[in-house]
C-alpha cells in the first residue's frame, strides 16, 4: 500500500525519479540537495516508500510536544535539542549501533539562497556522523525545474576535504548542482 502510495504521489505531481542498482545499504546516511520546498521531504518520503526503506531524520525537539510527537515519531523523527551541548555526533553513533538496519536522511544546511543572498557552505554534521559509525552517504537530489529527483551515487567517507570535493563535482556533473561547499580544513 505504501509503495502504491508513493508512486502516485511522483505521478499526480509530474515528477519522475532515477535510482541507481545497488547502492543502498542497510546502514546510511542518505543527503539530498536541492532543497526548496516542502514538496522535497514530501517525495524524498514517497521514494522511500517505493523503495520499502525506513528513514529517519533529526527534528528540532521542540516539535515533539502534544499530539504531533507521535506523529514525528512514527515518520522516525529523533529529537535533537539544537542549544544542549551534546554530541550529536555520538548519539547518531549510538542508533546505528542499536539498528539492524538504519537510514539516516540529512538535508544540509546551506543548500539554497534567501532573498536573493549568496548560498552559504553546506553544514559537514552529515559527514562526520557517517564517518565516525563508519557507514556510507548516499546522495540524493530534487531539481524543481526538471521535476526529476533520485539517487545518484555514494562514498564512503575517508578525508573530509577530499570527500567534500567529491560530493560536489558529483552534484555538479550529474544534476548540474553546483553546491557550495565549505573552505579546506588546514592542519
Amino acid at each position: 500500500m505504501k509503495k502504491q502510495l508513493g508512486k502516485l504521489t511522483f505521478k499526480l505531481s509530474g515528477w519522475t525519479y532515477h535510482i541507481q542498482d545497488d547502492i543502498l545499504e542497510d546502514k546510511q546516511v542518505l543527503i539530498g540537495f536541492e532543497h526548496t520546498s516542502i514538496m522535497d521531504g514530501i517525495l524524498s518520503w514517497s521514494l522511500f516508500q517505493i523503495l520499502g526503506i525506513k528513514i529517519h531524520t533529526l527534528v528540532k525537539k521542540e516539535l515533539f510536544k502534544g499530539p504531533l510527537s507521535p506523529v514525528l515519531k512514527a515518520f522516525g523523527a529523533i529529537p535533537v535539542d539544537r542549544k544542549a551541548k551534546q554530541d550529536l555526533v555520538q548519539q547518531m553513533v549510538q542508533e546505528f549501533q542499536s539498528h539492524e538496519k538504519f537510514n539516516l536522511v540529512i538535508a544540509p544546511e546551506g543548500t539554497r539562497a534567501k532573498n536573493g543572498e549568496s548560498r552559504r557552505p553546506i553544514r559537514t554534521g552529515f559527514w562526520h556522523i557517517a564517518k565516525a559509525a563508519n557507514v556510507p552517504i548516499v546522495l540524493m537530489y530534487a531539481n524543481a525545474k526538471t521535476k526529476q529527483g533520485g539517487i545518484i551515487g555514494k562514498i564512503y567517507p575517508n578525508d573530509f576535504d577530499q570527500d567534500m570535493k567529491q560530493i560536489q563535482e558529483m552534484y555538479l556533473r550529474l544534476t548540474g548542482l553546483d553546491i557550495v561547499i565549505p573552505p579546506a580544513k588546514s592542519l
